[in-house]
């Protein structure tokens, strides 16, 4: 498809030298190039899809980027990095050295604010308004946050706080999926044009000023007349009681709708903050997106005609296929036990599980927080909850898994999904901190499984624990290609397991970079350096008798784990310097994810820049021993 329009406007400042009747045709190659785009590199494509016509006219008729434009989760901002100059590297989309797949503040002066985690959009946006208010500027910020991140607590903080602070702000609700939204239509845009309008404002205002001269009863019965009559005829009663000016329900994909609306709310002085309630479809403009169950929202490589996705030529399972698997087996034998998501049940294998035992799986929306108290509230009667999450997403519930889980010692199990690195969603979605941020709390077990049967087991053990809260990690991917078991057997708390015998350097793994290890030791040995691997299988508690034998045993000592600095080795070390196992001269290194935050790339070249592959480990223990090392492994 040509793309004359986008060819000659490729920023938002060229974007506005096109005409008003330009515009769809303008939003139509966007559409086409973002689909061409994601179709090569993989991505989020049905949420981008459905503000095609939102970004255009936002960018048409706001200032960006000195107006603040604020895309709530990021993922959906694949038309606004299109618009913003970045066309020509769309194609990099989520490779090594390329475009970011959300909005990223180092990438773009057209990114004010990074965000790849969700229902952050309104309380940064309410921040830079006030930033603004106190420097005296007169730009505007705008924020975009979807339905689905709406049933966030924090978007309703936020919400809170801005009606109380009556600062300029403007929230777009991109509603494409909750039906909170009467149709739309010609008498709904009319509506939303009125009440957006100069002349309605004025209005407003002045019988605002004429009931502040009504005894006070009568101006409360006046200010709730005029929010109710609004709200049966726009749905908005809800925005109003958190102070917010509702404008909508409009239609995202009318430019002919959303542009006036946009231009009112522009250019109308109100004191406070402002939602206009768009309603989009997600997928909109490609007929395999509209009729995929999931819109298509993150895709493989695909065929632009057909929308067939590339298949995965492996035969292993992905661990998240694993795990669910796993659990299912559980559940069928424990009918206490129940699964718990924060809106991602295919991320995590809970669909699967949701097919199986409905009754026993919750989505609670993006609400991670309430996601572990009600765990919690499961766990003191009995129950047997897991909460099934990615490790980058339990961060947000931290203070529930300090206070409301682990000082309780309720027996809350943890499954958590995509620890270590993660490929091209990058930083923001890796599991780097979970060993550290759970490794200090009193009474948790904490596990990581090194492949796929451990994750069977880890999984059972688990099920059968109820002593206290247990975590257990396992990262993106399919598994190391082993033969499952029929079941998952529980294994004993605090006890790791040895794989190889050797007796000048010990490789003590947690997770896994086990294959790595294993990796290692064969080329060490072919150095004449004999090397034992371990799965210390365990973080917390710690198995101080395989550490003690190892460290007794070895030259070196080299702990290995996919994780940030602070966790598996500090534990080790920190058991190890009380034994007084360090007097005697032993020479122990850990490994660990870097102190950076890992852009995104292959995993491959991750771990490689991480310095976690096989050579570094053999690379780590020959350093370790010294420059004599070689010669006299020969030797022995």
């Amino acid at each position: 498809m040509t793309k004359p329009l986008l060819d000659k406007a490729s920023s938002p400042q060229d974007l506005k030298k096109l005409a008003r009747h330009e515009l769809q045709r303008f939003a139509d190659e966007v559409r086409a190039e973002m689909i061409e785009a994601v179709s090569i590199t993989c991505g989020h494509l049905g949420a981008g899809l459905g503000v095609v016509e939102l970004t255009t006219a936002l960018h048409y008729v706001f200032d960006t980027p000195n107006d603040r434009l604020i895309w709530d989760v990021g993922h959906q901002a694949y038309p606004h990095k299109i618009i913003t100059g970045r066309r020509d590297r769309i194609r990099t989309l989520r490779q090594g050295g390329g475009l970011s797949g959300f909005t990223k503040r180092s990438e773009s002066e057209y990114d004010p604010f990074g965000a790849a985690h969700s229902s952050t959009s309104i309380s940064a946006g309410l921040g830079m308004a006030v930033a603004r208010d106190f420097g005296g500027g007169g730009h505007k910020v705008i924020c975009v946050i979807g339905d689905g991140a709406m049933s966030a607590g924090m978007a309703y903080e936020a919400m809170n706080n801005a009606g109380a602070l009556k600062s300029r702000l403007i929230v777009i609700l991109n509603d494409n999926d909750m039906s909170i939204a009467p149709p739309v239509g010609a008498m709904s845009a009319y509506l939303s044009r009125l009440i957006s309008s100069k002349p309605y404002l004025s209005m407003r205002e002045i019988g605002k000023k004429f009931s502040e001269k009504l005894p006070a009863p009568l101006q409360l019965a006046a200010k709730r007349a005029e929010e109710y009559a609004r709200g049966m005829v726009t749905g908005g009663t809800l925005f109003e009681e958190l102070g917010f000016y509702y404008v909508g329900p409009v239609d995202g994909h009318n430019l002919d709708h959303l542009l006036p609306v946009l231009e009112n709310v522009r250019d109308t002085i109100y004191e406070g903050p402002i939602l206009i309630h768009v309603v989009t479809k997600k997928g909109k403009g490609y007929p395999p997106a509209e009729t995929a169950a999931d819109k298509m929202h993150g895709v493989a490589k695909f065929d632009v005609v057909t929308g067939a996705q590339a298949k995965s030529k492996s035969n292993i399972p992905s661990y998240t296929r694993v795990f669910a698997d796993a659990l299912i087996a559980e559940a069928a034998k424990d009918t206490k036990i129940v699964a718990i998501t924060a809106a991602m049940p295919s991320g995590t294998g809970l669909d699967l599980f949701e097919k199986a035992y409905p009754d026993r799986t919750f989505d609670v929306g993006i609400a991670e927080q309430h996601a572990v108290t009600f765990a919690a509230g499961l766990a003191t009667e009995g129950y047997k909850p897991f909460v099934v999450i990615y490790s980058t997403f339990l961060q947000r519930a931290y203070d529930q898994v300090v206070h409301d889980v682990a000082i309780q010692n309720l027996p809350v199990r943890f499954a958590m999904d995509r620890a270590g690195l993660v490929g091209a969603d990058g930083a923001t979605h890796a599991g780097s901190f979970d060993i550290a941020y759970l490794g200090c709390l009193p009474n948790f077990v904490l596990m990581a499984a090194a492949d796929e049967v451990e994750l069977q087991n880890m999984t059972a053990t688990a099920a059968a624990y109820s002593e206290g809260p247990i975590a257990f990690r396992y990262p993106r991917g399919e598994g190391v290609g082993l033969e499952l078991l029929p079941h998952g057997v529980p294994v004993q708390i605090g006890k790791g397991r040895v794989l190889r015998e050797g007796t000048k350097i010990a490789l003590l793994s947690y997770g896994t970079r086990l294959q790595e290890c294993l990796k290692a030791a064969e080329q060490l040995n072919a150095m004449g350096l004999s090397a034992t691997v371990a799965d210390a299988r365990f973080a917390k508690p710690l198995d101080e008798d395989l550490v003690s034998r190892l460290a007794r045993e070895h030259e070196v000592l080299i702990t290995i784990e996919e994780g940030s600095v602070g966790g598996f080795g500090a534990f080790v070390l920190q058991y190890l310097a009380k034994a007084g196992a360090l007097d005697a001269g032993l020479k122990i290194r850990t490994m660990v994810l870097p102190d950076i935050f890992i852009d995104q790339d292959a995993p491959l070249k991750q771990y490689d820049q991480a310095a976690l592959n096989a050579q570094h480990i053999v690379t780590q223990a020959v350093a370790a021993l010294g420059p004599l090392a070689l010669r006299t492994g020969a030797k022995a």
